[in-house]
């Protein structure tokens, strides 16, 4: 190159960057301008509640919308949330996921949730069953239905209180171990529809299937995992001789043929063919700060508001703050924490998975049903809720399952 290219490529480069030359003060007033959508005038449109109903010891955090904002927002409608764990406290997805405000990990002070739920309905977030957050009491139930009839003596109770709701069309939703609540609490009230002042209109679920789709999950995103071949050509072997190698491809289609094949024949794998807890120990020899909800996480590791496991705890936990507690009419001798240190259901959790039992009687009863997924979720995998669904038999006909 001749030194007057050379020269004049200098020059447009020098330009170039003394165009992006900015202050510090620039920067943040970009930074606030552009802030700015997130914030809002005045208080929020929302009438709040929060209290117990006894004898049950559920607690509750109720949020109505009297303007129902949004297009599709209904003043005839209550959306019931619930998380999972199970154990784990709504007040997560109150304050994290779809509430009127939203505190994520690292954020360093919450702001309007423009995604609410509230833009379309009433939400009313339970910590339940008993044992879970402020919820009060000894847990003792053994199962999905002794949850139900726990839950739906609290809803009684609380319809009580807020008789004006009484009548709603009424959505179940939940996440997580949810994917196993919410069925459960659904067919509970179809089975028993003059219990409950309320017309249930369907639910919305994130359920699971995580062993049988894990090895292929793994291959899909091999460069996060960064496995050694070594590991990998054990995962395979170990997967073809447990039956999962290409059971997706080969049954999860369209139409069904039949019922599924259930690798071992059994809901629970053996020792050998637990290749997800195999897969998550060694994801975490290679990433400690490996995050099974969200596999793309790695160090540093964000503090969190509601000192989520692995978060560094910077601040008192949002929720177990004497003046919070104070506000939402909790004990303020009280621990509280995400997900319980006590076993909700002491012995276990004795019922099967729903889609084997009531599920396929609550999407036939319901007017609509959604189970969705997170395809960054390696402790309930996608392709797994889809091996669920081939395999239900619906409106007596498995091709519609």
């Amino acid at each position: 190159m001749r030194p007057l290219t050379i020269f004049t490529a200098l020059l447009v480069i020098a330009a170039a960057a003394s165009a992006r030359l900015m202050t510090k003060h620039e920067i943040r007033e970009r930074q606030l301008e552009a802030a700015k959508r997130w914030q809002t005038s005045g208080r929020l449109a929302v009438r709040a509640a929060a209290g117990y109903a006894k004898p049950s010891g559920v607690k509750n955090i109720t949020f109505t919308n009297p303007k129902a904002a949004g297009p599709e927002g209904s003043l005839d409608d209550l959306i019931f949330w619930t998380s999972g764990g199970p154990g784990c406290s709504s007040l997560k997805a109150l304050l994290q996921e779809n509430g009127p405000l939203s505190w994520s990990w690292g954020q360093a002070k919450p702001t309007v949730n423009e995604q609410s739920w509230m833009n379309l309905s009433s939400v009313l977030w339970v910590e339940q069953p008993v044992g879970t957050g402020f919820s009060q009491g000894t847990p003792n139930i053994q199962n999905e239905d002794d949850l139900a009839v726990q839950l739906i003596g609290f809803m009684q109770q609380f319809l009580d209180v807020f008789a004006e709701l009484k009548g709603k069309k009424l959505y179940l939703t939940g996440e997580s171990y949810a994917g196993a609540f919410v069925p459960y609490i659904a067919n509970y009230i179809y089975e028993n529809p003059t219990l409950l002042d309320l017309s249930l209109q369907g639910i919305w679920i994130g359920d699971l299937q995580a062993q049988i789709p894990a090895v292929d999950f793994v291959k899909k995103y091999a460069g996060l995992f960064s496995f050694n071949q070594t590991y990998m050509n054990y995962l395979e072997k170990t997967a073809a001789q447990c039956n999962y190698t290409g059971y997706v491809d080969k049954y999860v289609t369209y139409p069904p043929t039949g019922l599924l094949p259930l690798p071992g024949d059994s809901v629970d794998p053996s020792g050998s063919c637990d290749v997800w807890n195999d897969i998550y120990n060694n994801a975490l020899i290679i990433n400690p700060a490996f995050n099974i909800y969200h596999i793309w996480d790695t160090y540093p590791v964000l503090w969190d508001v509601l000192g989520d496991l692995g978060s560094s705890v910077q601040s008192p936990v949002y929720f177990d703050r004497k003046e919070v507690k104070e506000a939402i009419h909790a004990p303020v001798d009280t621990e509280w924490t995400e997900c319980s240190n006590v076993h909700v259901f002491p012995n276990g959790d004795g019922s099967l998975p729903s889609a084997f039992t009531v599920l396929p009687n609550v999407i036939e009863k319901s007017k609509r049903t959604v189970i969705a997924h997170g395809l960054a979720d390696f402790i309930l995998i996608a392709e797994g809720a889809r091996i669920v669904i081939q395999n239900m038999t619906l409106f007596a006909d498995r091709k519609k399952g």
